[in-house]
């Protein structure tokens, strides 16, 4: 592990319209080494290291970095001084080849001063190579899923060479063997000098490759440990300024009749022969590693991809579900796993976020009725504990798991007998967490039959009351509560699905 201190950041504030974001912290991050953020959501991380890389202005403090006292303007300054960052929202210019997108801006250019497009699919292919990244560079960034896009960003920061890497959230939208392959990359960075900055809300991660851990919490710097020194308890203890002994709120609910059953779902080359009964109160838990159907299992069911086989049944009732308003009327909601790209509506607000799905039921007589939407945006803000501002907020300024509520809100207007929550935590701090747990659990108690996808093993068996593990397209394994284990999941989402 490296000594020699790289990063000074000392009395750091930044203050944004009603909000002090960070409040006179510090940070120091030695060469060779990992370094965690942790903290709420809120509590500074992520507009710290903005402010390192320059995408915002400090309103006071100093930042020395590799020998010297530095100013950062601008993230190119950030990027020659030798610090890039990984963001945790994903931007990609989706027309663009993988290649054009990690040497945007810095494209290698032949003797007559054009793009030289062959060297610049040369040298992306020697870095997926070097790092054991399995994409296409020629592919467009639209036909890739989130996790191959989320490698691409992660290529592109290492690409730079730089002494400092921030990767904010890197595994958010991977699986757990993508997980271990970036941990076995930062190793190898850790290896030749380079310093990792690391912010997750994923525990187990912090104590698997953090050297030392920072914990901010409203803004304010409070404590840096090494790793070897915290437990999860500790840390939790920490971030929340609370013990929080109820990660898992599970509650003992009553499983009711069968409210949905698969038959025979298949989609060729996508899901093969997926059969399962789904009963009122129950949290039914699908688990797999990225690539196994998970998420395509909930897409054909809720309409958004066609099928070539199988049968639905709902409350008793075969349905013919060919589009997501078929599956609206059939009962059924569903929370997609990306929140930004198609779950919330940013340029709207928490009122219109709310309500669109069931703009019928606010218009009898085919005219709106703006009175009932504020009583039922109330009613739904009060009873999920969203909070924000005003109904008239801008979703897109709403925390992480305040945004994961109001889309919950969208789909309880709804009227569902069916939720199909799609990474439900995705993203969300720890108490956050806590309380969209506490959430689900509480439409369990209701009577609401929730189908749950999660690549986080704790989710999995703290939050469900059967599991089915999916691998290759397949169902391979199904768990009662009582029996599942984290080693009898992982077993069967690596198994081989046998051939259709």
């Amino acid at each position: 592990m490296g000594e020699e201190l790289l990063l000074r950041m000392t009395g750091i504030s930044k203050a944004f319209p009603g909000v002090q974001a960070l409040d006179d912290v510090h940070l120091d991050v030695e060469s060779g080494t990992v370094h965690a953020l942790m903290g709420e959501n809120g509590a500074g991380k992520s507009t710290l290291m903005k402010v390192l890389a320059g995408i915002y202005h400090a309103d006071s403090g100093s930042i020395w970095f590799n020998g010297a006292d530095v100013s950062i303007p601008d993230s190119a300054v950030a990027l020659k001084l030798g610090i890039s960052m990984i963001h945790q929202e994903l931007s990609p210019v989706p027309a663009m080849m993988v290649a054009e997108n990690i040497f945007l801006g810095r494209e290698p250019l032949n003797r007559f001063g054009m793009v030289d497009r062959g060297q610049m699919i040369a040298k992306t292919q020697a870095l997926f190579d070097k790092w054991g990244i399995a994409i296409n560079p020629r592919a467009t960034m639209r036909s890739l899923v989130v996790a191959q896009m989320q490698m691409v960003e992660i290529a592109k920061a290492i690409s730079y060479d730089s002494r400092l890497i921030v990767m904010d959230e890197p595994t958010s939208a991977i699986s757990e063997r993508e997980v271990s392959h970036l941990h076995h990359m930062i190793k190898s960075l850790k290896e030749s000098g380079v310093a990792v900055i690391y912010i997750t809300h994923k525990m187990d991660e912090v104590f698997k490759i953090s050297d030392k851990v920072t914990v901010f919490r409203d803004g304010k710097h409070v404590a840096t440990i090494p790793a070897a020194d915290l437990d999860r308890q500790k840390l939790i203890t920490l971030m929340v300024g609370r013990e929080l002994t109820h990660l898992f709120p599970k509650e003992d609910v009553a499983i009711g009749e069968i409210v949905m059953s698969v038959r025979g779902l298949t989609r060729i080359g996508v899901i093969t022969d997926i059969s399962f009964d789904l009963r009122r109160g129950e949290i039914l838990g699908l688990a797999g590693l990225m690539g196994a159907g998970r998420t395509e299992v909930l897409e054909a069911l809720f309409g958004v991809t066609r099928v070539d086989a199988g049968e639905v049944t709902v409350n008793g009732n075969v349905v013919h579900i060919k589009s997501p308003s078929d599956a609206i009327h059939a009962g059924m909601g569903l929370l997609t796993e990306d929140r930004k790209k198609t779950g919330i509506m940013g340029a709207l607000s928490v009122r219109d976020n709310m309500v669109v799905a069931a703009l019928a039921r606010f218009s009898p007589g085919g005219i709106l009725r703006p009175g009932m939407i504020e009583a039922a945006a109330k009613a739904e803000r009060d009873a999920l504990d969203i909070k924000t501002p005003s109904l008239s907020q801008l979703i897109k300024n709403l925390s992480g798991g305040n945004q994961q509520k109001v889309l919950v809100s969208r789909w309880l207007l709804t009227s569902p007998d069916i939720l199909m929550i799609d990474e439900p935590t995705r993203g969300i701090d720890v108490g956050a967490k806590s309380e969209i747990h506490k959430l689900m659990s509480g439409l369990a108690k209701q009577g609401k039959a929730i189908l749950m996808v999660s690549s986080e093993l704790p989710e999995i068996l703290g939050m469900s009351d059967r599991v089915l593990v999916m691998a290759g397209g397949r169902i391979t394994a199904e768990f009662s509560r009582e029996e599942v284990t984290q080693e009898k999941v992982l077993e069967a989402a690596t198994l081989v699905a046998p051939a259709a």
